[in-house]
Order: C-alpha cells, then structure tokens, then sequence
C-alpha cells in the first residue's frame, strides 16, 4: 500500500508489454473498430439501394440513415454491459471481446444478401448487424482508454490517451481511403453493384491483425492491484449510478464533458459535411476531399492537446475548446457560405426570402419517414424552399388567405392542395415549384455551387477552426474520464456517460439540426442544436468539473 504513489508513475513490468506496445495495440483495435463503423455511414446512399429497394429512393435513403442510427442508440446498453465485465473480469478480455464481435459483424454485411435475394429479411439482418457494431463500439472505446492510463505514468497520461482519441479521425480516414480506392480501381458501375462489398470484407484481416496485437497484452496493473488488495465484493452499477460519491461525477462527466464532445465533435465533422452538400450545394467529391483533408490535418491535434494538457490541466483546454466553438460556430457558417457558395451569399442579401402566410395551414418541413403530404398551400411554398435549401423569414397573414413567397420585390402566389386528388395535387406542387424557382433563379439564387467560385483554401481554414475547438475537447477527454473515477468502477462509470454523449446527443444532432432549419425555414438555425449543449456543458465544466491531471489513479475514491 505504501508504493501506491510510485507505482501510479513507473508502469515498466518486465513481464508484460511496453509502453509502445501498450498504446500501439489499444489504439490499432479501437482505429479498427471506428473503420468498421465509418464504413456503413460512408455507404448509406448505395445501401439504401440493396436493402429498401421497394419503398422508393427518398424513403429507402431515410431508412439507411435510421439503421446507422441505431448503431449510435445502442452504444449505451454496450457500454453498461461491456463496463460492467470490464470491472468484474479485467479490462483485457473484455475489449477482445468488443473487438471480435465488432469484426464479426462488419465481415457479415460484406457477406449479407440483399433485398433482391432474400426480400425483407434483408433489412431485418441488416439492422440486427448494426446493433451489434453499436453493442460493441460502446464497450470498447473505454476499455482502450482505460488501458492507456491505467499502463501510462501520470505526467505523460493526457498525451498517451491522446493516441486513442486520435483513432476516431484515422478510423474515418481509413474508410474514407479504401472507399475511395476500391471505387476509383473498379469503377463506379461495378462498385455499386457489388464492390461496396470490400470495405466490410477487408475487416476480417484487419480484426486478425488486431486479436494477434491484442493478445500479446496482460492485464492493466491498476486492476491486478486492485484484485490482489480488494477485500470488498464489487458492484459497479450500484456504486456508479446509486451512490452520489461516484454518481455525482458521472453527472459532471456527461453534462460538462460528454455533452460537449458529442456536440463539437459531430458538428465539426457531419453537420458541417450536411451543410455543405444540402445548404450550399458543393459538389459531393469536393465535399468528400475537404472533410478527408480536414480529418488529415487535425489527427495529431488529439495527441496535442492531450499533451498540452499533461502540462496545464485537462479543464482549461477543454472549455478551451468549446468556448472556441460557442464563439466561431454562427460566425464561421456565415462565413462557410460566403467561401463555399458566394452567389447564395449574395442572392440572401440582396433579394430575402419570406413566406407570408396563415400560421395555422403551415408544418414543419420535416419527414423522417416520407409519408406526410405538405397539401396546404404554406407548405407547397415552403416545401419548395426547404429543399432548394434556401433560407426564409416567416410573416403571419390573416386566417384563410393563401400564402405567397416573396424574393426581393418579386411575389410568388402559392396554390391551396388541400383536398385534391393525388394527380391534382402533384399538378399543383409542380406548378408552385417552377414558378418559385423561377423567381429564385431571376435573383441570383444558385441551384449548385460554381466549383470556379468555391474558395477551397478559406473553406478549409473555417473547417480547421471547427476541429481545433473538436479536439481541443476531444484530446484530454479520455484522461480526464478516467481520472474521475476508481479502479473498481471506472470501467462501467465513465463508458456510460461518454456513450450517451457521443450516441445521443452527437448521433442524433444532424437530424435533430435538421429538424430545426426545417422547423425555423433559416439555414442557420440548426446549429443552435450544438450551441445549446456545448453551453450548458461549459457552464458544468467551469462549476463542478475538478482538475485531475496527475492524480493516482490506485487512490482515487478512498
């Protein structure tokens, strides 16, 4: 007991693996883990296509959206399970476990008919697959960061975890390149047809390289000590979420950590990706190069300012980094525009779009499931301009009178579809949509972005903003959540809180942003979403969050 303060320091064990070692294996498993995943997502259009080809094409792409979705859902009950074997068995076992059932899964949507060949069973197996990548990414990103700080000496643990925290950014890298190669040396026709198929199939060597790696490890010696001095029968869930001594960190680490990171981490990397391709209407391949540019360029920021954080402590560089975000994020989306799409810029100043019309006749332009109607007359005028990506004010008029678009000076009188047959309503909507972008195109308003107008040097500058201020929080993270809570629980108490952050609020932000701008009719409005989040997080962080750099992680809680 009385070594605990030097043991906590000096990790060398001449049995077991080095430091190298260590962080080498832990962070090869976890980049691994997050290519299976980034994969599905980078994918969706084409698997859309295989598995909800009766539904039709904006139907079948929602539902490939919702079945990544579910990955994102399921990440919480993985992490309650995967914490609490991690806890009982040993941090080892516990992530070969993750990482083969991740492997596992991803190999055998490489191998999954599709809906032509086995009709609705497709889906079904395809959804079963991503709830089982999701299980398994939930107990696996604590088990490798736990691992790292548990082997790493206390003045160097911010910057060895910051390796796994890099792994997020090499995992899409890695899906994004084999994508793209895979695409570029067979074709597009062929890679449509069965090409995408590779990607998932490649995962089988990469998970037999990854369980060699892995299984070259020993046990952390944090929780060896713990087993060999533990007198007590452990119970990490009632100790983690039923007792205020642990409970109440885990409460500060997902408010005033998690909440932060699943905000400015998504929206630096996905919402800005939707942005640009709905909004701006930026080629997709252009988009494709900036966000695999960006992604490049800010992966050793996670080690960074991981490092920086050995030296200064964890708190102030992450609220670092999301006071960086709250202060950049409205100003850099204008800004965005103005680089990415200048016409659009120009045609919002110059010729404002309102709708003017009955409050009571107008929903909100969103249809997660392709079945509302949008028969009224607000909502056909509204409808054209939501998917144009246009943004507009809203003017009430009184009850009954139909609603009219106004472009500058120019009005656009909408048509009442309310009550007209399917043949009669699609005739109106029609008519609405030509003369409404008519009107646009006579203001200025682009249908695609001018690629010879799309200052690529200055889109990448505000992006790089936007991922400073991601792995500003991103990069002590891992430290920081481990340095919260004792060896005995810390597997099942910090996986919780950072699963709900990034599952929850970080998965569920593009659509939810999207409901927003959908909601509002301004294109700006969304990233309120984030904002939202990363100030309540930031206000937690400045009150409750304690500095933890440095401390023994063998003492913490007794």
């Amino acid at each position: 007991m009385a070594n605990r303060a030097t043991a906590d320091t000096d990790h060398s064990d001449d049995a077991g693996p080095g430091l190298r070692t260590v962080v080498g294996a832990s962070a090869a498993g976890t980049a691994f883990e997050w290519y299976d995943f980034f994969i599905f997502g980078s994918l969706t259009t084409i698997i859309a296509r295989h598995f909800y080809a009766d539904v039709g094409e904006a139907t079948s792409y929602i539902l490939a959206l919702l079945t990544f979705g579910v990955g994102f859902v399921v990440r919480p009950l993985g992490a309650l399970v995967f914490g609490w074997f991690g806890d009982k068995t040993g941090r080892k076992t516990t992530f070969l476990v993750t990482i083969t059932m991740m492997g596992v899964a991803t190999v055998a949507i490489g191998l999954l008919p599709d809906f032509g060949q086995i009709g609705i069973a497709a889906p079904i197996l395809l959804i079963l697959l991503r709830i089982a990548q999701g299980f398994a990414l939930g107990g696996e990103y604590g088990g490798a960061a736990i691992y790292v700080a548990e082997h790493a000496p206390a003045k160097k643990r911010g910057f060895l975890t910051g390796w796994i925290q890099t792994t997020a950014a090499i995992g899409l890298i890695m899906a994004l390149s084999v994508i793209l190669i895979t695409r570029a040396i067979m074709g597009a026709e062929a890679f449509d047809e069965w090409g995408w198929r590779i990607p998932f199939l490649l995962s089988f060597f990469l998970l037999v390289v990854s369980l060699w790696i892995r299984l070259k490890l020993h046990e952390s010696p944090a929780f060896k000590r713990m087993v060999a001095e533990s007198t007590e029968r452990q119970a990490p869930f009632k100790e983690s979420f039923a007792t205020w001594k642990v409970g109440k960190f885990v409460l500060i680490a997902l408010v005033g950590i998690m909440f932060a990171q699943g905000a400015v981490w998504y929206a630096g990397y996905f919402y800005t990706r939707f942005f640009m391709e709905r909004v701006l209407k930026i080629e997709v391949s252009t988009v494709d190069g900036l966000i695999l540019a960006i992604t490049v360029a800010s992966a050793v920021l996670y080690v960074f300012f991981g490092w920086l954080s050995d030296r200064v402590g964890r708190k102030p560089v992450m609220v670092g980094g999301m006071v960086l975000f709250l202060i950049a994020v409205f100003p850099g989306f204008h800004a965005l525009t103005r680089a990415a799409n200048p016409a659009l810029a120009e045609a919002q100043a110059t010729s404002p779009v309102t709708v003017v019309a009955d409050p009571a006749t107008c929903a909100v332009q969103f249809d997660p499931v392709g079945k509302a109607a949008f028969a009224s007359s607000c909502d056909l005028a509204k409808n054209v301009l939501s998917n144009a990506g246009v943004s507009y004010d809203n003017v009430a008029a009184p009850t009954g009178t139909p609603a009219v678009v106004r472009v500058g000076s120019v009005e656009v009188a909408s048509v009442e579809g309310t009550g007209l047959d399917t043949a009669a309503l699609k005739a109106a909507r029609t008519d609405v949509e030509t003369r409404v972008k008519a009107a646009l195109s006579q203001a200025g308003y682009p249908t695609q972005a001018d690629p010879a107008r799309v200052n690529l040097l200055a889109v990448f500058g505000i992006l790089m903003i936007f991922m400073i201020a991601a792995t500003a929080v991103y990069g002590p993270q891992a430290a920081a959540l481990v340095e919260l809570f004792p060896t005995r629980v810390r597997y099942t108490a910090m996986s919780l809180p950072y699963n709900v952050g990034t599952g929850w609020v970080g998965g569920l932000l593009p659509a939810a942003s999207f409901a927003l701008v959908a909601w509002s009719g301004n294109i700006y409005f969304g990233l309120w979403y984030s904002v939202g989040f990363t100030a309540v997080a930031a206000v937690v962080a400045l009150l409750f969050l304690p500095e933890t750099r440095g401390r023994d992680l063998n003492t913490i809680g007794e």
